[in-house]
C-alpha cells in the first residue's frame, strides 16, 4: 500500500488545511499539485512554498497555460460550446486538465490516492472523481471538505491550532474561480437572484460605456484555429489573452444567469468571459459562411451534446472522444477572416470573408448578374411540399370532409 496522497492544491485556505487534515486522518504524506491555467493572482512559487510550509512533503507547480489553450479551450471554441446557450464552460474546461496532471503526479510519486477540495454541492467533485476514474481506475479519491464537513470556521481553527501560515483575515464575500478562458463568481449576496451584480464583482471587464471609443479588429482562422489578429500571427493562448484585454475593456463578456447544476440544484452564477465569447462569436459566423447547410445543422446538435458532456464531467468518455473527431473533421474548411467591432458591452460581427466561402454573390443577388434560375423553383416547391399535401388529403378523408382538389398530388 502506498504511503502518499496527491492533492489538487490551489493555495487557498481549504486546500492548505487539507494537507494537515489528510496527514492526520490517513497517516500518509501529501504531495501538492498546483496548475497555472492563466488564473493570475499569486506567483506559483509562493503557492508552492505555502504547500511545503503547511506540511506537504513535495509541491509540484506546472505552467500549463499553452496546453490548456491548445488542448481544452480550442476544442471548446471549435464546438462553439455554450452550456444552456450562454456559459462558455469556464470551470468545466480546466478540471480535466488538472485531473490529467494529478494522475501523472500520482503515478510519478507512487501515490494510491488523489484528494481535492470540492464541496458536496457543486459540479467539480464529479469532474475530478469521474475524470480520475476514467484515467486511473485503480486510484482512490478523497474530499476532505465534503467528507469531513469542514466549514470555514473549522478550517481557520485547524490552521491556527497547528500554526499554519495562512492569511485568513481577508475574507472575500464571493467564491471565485478563474482562468484564461473566463471568470466565475458566486455566493455572498449573489445567492439571492433578485440582487443585481455590483461593479466590484467584475475583474476581467470594465463597465460598458466607459471606453473612449469602439475597437475594431480582424480575426483570422485557419481550419477553425485562430491564427492572427489584425494580421499579426498569434498562438491560441495569445488570441484568448488579447481578446480578454480588448473585449474586456469594452465591457463585453458579462453573464448573469441561473444555471442547472449537475447535482440537481439551480445556482446563480455571474461570469466574465470576454475573450472566449468574442472568439466563439467570430468562429460561429465563419462556420455559417464556409460550412455546408446539413453539416452545419447537424453540428449544432453535436455542439449541445458535447457541451453537456464536458459540463457533466465526462471529458474522457467514449462519446466525447467520438464527438471530438466529428468536430475536428468539420473544421477543414473553416478558414478566413472575421471583422469584429467591440463597443458599449457588445461584440458585433461587421465583416466576413474566406477563400472557402459558400456564399455565391451571383446566386444571392437580386440585381443584374443574377445566375439563379428561378424557373426551377416552382417544381422544387411542388415536390418539396408533396408529402405534406398527401398527408393533409388523408386527414381530410379521415374527417369525412371533401378534399380540396388543389390538394391532389
Amino acid at each position: 500500500m502506498s504511503n502518499r496522497v496527491v492533492l489538487a492544491y490551489s493555495g487557498g485556505l481549504d486546500t492548505s488545511v487539507a494537507i494537515g487534515w489528510i496527514a492526520n486522518e490517513t497517516g500518509k504524506e501529501v504531495v501538492a499539485v498546483a496548475a497555472d491555467v492563466g488564473q493570475g493572482g499569486e506567483d506559483l512559487e509562493v503557492i508552492r512554498q505555502r504547500a511545503l510550509d503547511c506540511g506537504a512533503v513535495e509541491a509540484v507547480v506546472a505552467d500549463v497555460r499553452d496546453e490548456y489553450a491548445d488542448e481544452f479551450c480550442l476544442p471548446a471554441l471549435q464546438t462553439n460550446a455554450l452550456y444552456m446557450g450562454r456559459y462558455p464552460l469556464v470551470s468545466a474546461l480546466s478540471r480535466p486538465l488538472i485531473v490529467k496532471h494529478l494522475v501523472q503526479a500520482a503515478k510519478y510519486h507512487g501515490a494510491d490516492t488523489v484528494a481535492h477540495g470540492c464541496t458536496g454541492k457543486g459540479n467539480d467533485q464529479v469532474r475530478f472523481e469521474v475524470g480520475i476514474g476514467a484515467l486511473a481506475p485503480d486510484l482512490t479519491c478523497i474530499a476532505p471538505v465534503r467528507d469531513s464537513g469542514m466549514t470555514r470556521d473549522k478550517a481557520i481553527a485547524f490552521a491556527e491550532e497547528r500554526g499554519l501560515q495562512i492569511d485568513v483575515t481577508k475574507k472575500s464575500p464571493y467564491s471565485i474561480d478563474q482562468n484564461v478562458w473566463g471568470r466565475a463568481v458566486e455566493t455572498g449576496f449573489l445567492e439571492d437572484p433578485w440582487n443585481g451584480p455590483i461593479e466590484d464583482v467584475y475583474s476581467y471587464t470594465q463597465a460598458p460605456g466607459t471606453s473612449s471609443g469602439p475597437d475594431e479588429l480582424v480575426l483570422t482562422f485557419t481550419n477553425g484555429v485562430p491564427t492572427a489578429i489584425d494580421g499579426r500571427p498569434v498562438t491560441v493562448l495569445q488570441a484568448i489573452e488579447e481578446l480578454n484585454t480588448r473585449a474586456g475593456a469594452q465591457g463585453f463578456g458579462r453573464l448573469d444567469m441561473i444555471e442547472d447544476r449537475l447535482v440537481g440544484i439551480k445556482s446563480r452564477e455571474v461570469y466574465e468571459a470576454p475573450g472566449a465569447l468574442a472568439l466563439i462569436a467570430a468562429h460561429t459566423e465563419l462556420e455559417d459562411l464556409t460550412m455546408e447547410r446539413d453539416l452545419r445543422r447537424f453540428k449544432r446538435s453535436v455542439e449541445q451534446r458535447w457541451t453537456e458532456l464536458v459540463y457533466d464531467g465526462l471529458w474522457f468518455s467514449p462519446l466525447k472522444r467520438a464527438l471530438d473527431e466529428f468536430v475536428k473533421e468539420s473544421q477543414q474548411h473553416v478558414s478566413g477572416e472575421i471583422r469584429l467591432t467591440l463597443h458599449h458591452g457588445n461584440c458585433t460581427v461587421t465583416g466576413r470573408r474566406s477563400d472557402a466561402s459558400l456564399y455565391d454573390y451571383d446566386l444571392a443577388t437580386y440585381d443584374e448578374g443574377d445566375t439563379f434560375d428561378q424557373s426551377l423553383a416552382k417544381g422544387f416547391v411542388e415536390l418539396w411540399g408533396l408529402p405534406s399535401k398527401i398527408a393533409a388529403r388523408r386527414d381530410l378523408r379521415a374527417q369525412g370532409a371533401t378534399p380540396d382538389p388543389r390538394l391532389s398530388p
